[in-house]
């Protein structure tokens, strides 16, 4: 029988990784507050009392029985310290410390592990599991049934009511609604055993699932799982296979995809359905992992641009040199041509060159380097080599970008160079600005 919790209904609470996170923050900031006490060249600090009363001392045990501290985690962290200072009269800073230091240990740990496993999945991961203790948490070469039919007593859309006059005409009535739901079951059993030789079966449905038709489809190993998402619903025909279904009718073995494992994963209280080793999938899942959503954010960022770019490259049938080598050269090519131009368009020549040098100016200065001297050497690099020449950015040093393998898509740079230059010069056409609104129309 599960525990009975009983909350006010406006508590928060925080579980599993939000818990451990909040904790490890609470004992951390705990340890940043003390840290520079330690030792006889510490700090002290200054504590003013509400009435004003000003103490400075180092000591840890004054400190954390004046501190007022908020936090439970924090609040239990002092108490042990300090009962450290009534035992053997010293060492709550360290225990402090230490005790924030640990958390922080065991806080990367954990970080590494989110962090594994990582990695293309062949087919799907679902943000729920099967509803049924019974039902199997693996199931190896399955039929996946995937289907939008109600396997639940629902209520008629329009008011209605049915009137009986005895209990036994109610018994009736109640009997012919479940047998409705029952039929719809046994005709998913019947597929399942003219199918299935040896084989799993998994039925995704997404509408609900009651707990006795659970309990009717548990029994007969089959692996159930209710209220699935329509995107998911979408994908799951086209990386298993067959095809969606919204009546039981005529059911047979075309309706069915496959999978080769199905299995049920639970990280913390979630748990997700991985339905993997489809054969030719047209839609795969990206199993990103990480100790909190910021990070997760920046891995999802990283991975759409790394997928952009190989789109890019296959689309353009061709890349570009990297590293500020392709800014460099067009540049040196421009101040080349500049002699052939007349008149005044030849400063704007040498501005469109020297503008473009921004991008090998910011990557040296962004990597630690000055930009001047950097630039000097990859320009004269370049007119020597005739070779694309751009900035290692670990040394700071001209180098060959293609030999060092890296790329920039074509489509990118020929999109910087044409957009900048349009909205460059519709900016320097603009010669007066007026702002105007309803409040102009007043008085």
């Amino acid at each position: 029988m599960a525990a009975v919790k009983v909350l006010n209904s406006k508590a928060e609470v925080a579980r599993a990784q939000a818990a451990l996170a909040v904790n490890i923050c609470a004992a951390r900031g705990l340890q940043d507050v003390l840290r520079t006490n330690l030792g006889p060249k510490g700090t002290m600090k200054m504590l003013v009392s509400g009435a004003g009363d000003i103490k400075l001392t180092k000591d840890g045990n004054v400190l954390l029985h004046e501190m007022q501290i908020q936090h439970p985690t924090a609040s239990l962290i002092a108490k042990v310290a300090t009962a450290q200072d009534d035992i053997t009269g010293d060492g709550t800073t360290s225990n402090v410390l230490i005790i924030g230091e640990l958390l922080k240990q065991a806080d990367l740990y954990i970080s590494e592990y989110l962090m594994a496993d990582n990695g293309l999945i062949r087919g799907l991961v679902l943000d729920h599991g099967a509803r049924h203790p019974d039902m199997k948490k693996r199931v190896e070469d399955a039929f996946i049934l995937t289907c939008n039919v109600s396997l639940e007593y629902e209520k008629t859309e329009v008011s209605s009511g049915f009137f009986y006059k005895t209990a036994e005409e109610k018994k009736k009535l109640v009997k012919a609604e479940r047998k409705f739901i029952e039929d719809r079951v046994q005709k998913i059993i019947d597929l399942k055993d003219k199918v299935c030789a040896g084989k799993g079966f998994v039925v995704i449905n997404q509408k609900g699932i009651d707990p006795f038709s659970l309990d009717t489809l548990a029994k007969h190993g089959i692996v159930a799982l209710r209220r699935a998402k329509r995107r998911n619903m979408e994908r799951l025909t086209l990386a298993c296979g067959g095809m969606a279904v919204n009546s039981l009718e005529d059911l047979d073995i075309d309706c069915l995809g496959h999978a080769g494992l199905v299995f049920e994963y639970t990280l913390g209280e979630e748990k997700f359905t991985f339905i993997e080793d489809c054969v030719n999938p047209r839609s795969v899942t990206l199993l990103i992992k990480g100790p909190n959503k910021h990070t997760l954010t920046l891995i999802k960022d990283a991975i759409r641009d790394g997928l952009r770019a190989i789109k890019n490259a296959i689309e353009d049938g061709c890349v570009v040199p990297g590293a500020g080598s392709v800014e460099v050269a067009i540049a040196d090519a421009l101040v080349n041509y500049k002699p052939s131009v007349k008149g005044r368009a030849r400063l704007g020549v040498q501005a469109f060159a020297d503008a473009l040098l921004i991008i090998p100016k910011v990557l040296a200065q962004n990597s630690g380097f000055d930009l001047q001297e950097t630039l000097v050497k990859v320009q004269t690099e370049h007119s020597e080599s005739k070779q694309l020449i751009g900035i290692d950015l670990n040394t700071g040093k001209p180098m060959v970008a293609a030999d060092a393998g890296i790329w920039d898509n074509y489509c990118v740079k020929k999109q910087l160079l044409h957009s900048c230059t349009v909205i460059a010069t519709n900016i320097l056409l603009v010669d007066e600005i007026m702002r105007a609104g309803m409040t102009s129309l007043r008085g």
